[in-house]
């Protein structure tokens, strides 16, 4: 049975897909841990602070290596999506200059 190859556009819109998704993973992943400020956090409207964000959560080296690892799987993901491949079975492909 032959396996069905995807088109180039379909697999660069598969990489951008793969990006969101690694995203929104990253996101949830940096709010473990942190919570949410309820109740009152000396916010007022006239001031010039901004709302209350979330406190507590990983440390900011964790976060950092976090993304450096979903960073490096998206950009290994991409490689191997976009690597040429031969045509024939395992033999590679000759350029004539």
């Amino acid at each position: 049975m032959k396996k069905r190859q995807l088109s180039r556009a379909q697999r660069i819109v598969t990489i951008i897909g793969l990006g969101f998704a690694f995203d929104a993973f990253g996101q949830w992943l940096m709010t473990i841990g942190a919570r949410a400020n309820f109740g009152w956090v000396a916010y007022a409207p006239l001031s010039n602070q901004s709302a209350p964000s979330l406190a507590g959560g990983l440390h900011p080296w964790v976060r950092f290596v976090i993304w450096m690892i979903l960073i490096a799987l998206w950009t290994g993901a991409a490689v191997l999506l976009l690597s040429e491949r031969s045509t024939s079975h395992g033999e590679a492909l000759t350029h004539e200059i």
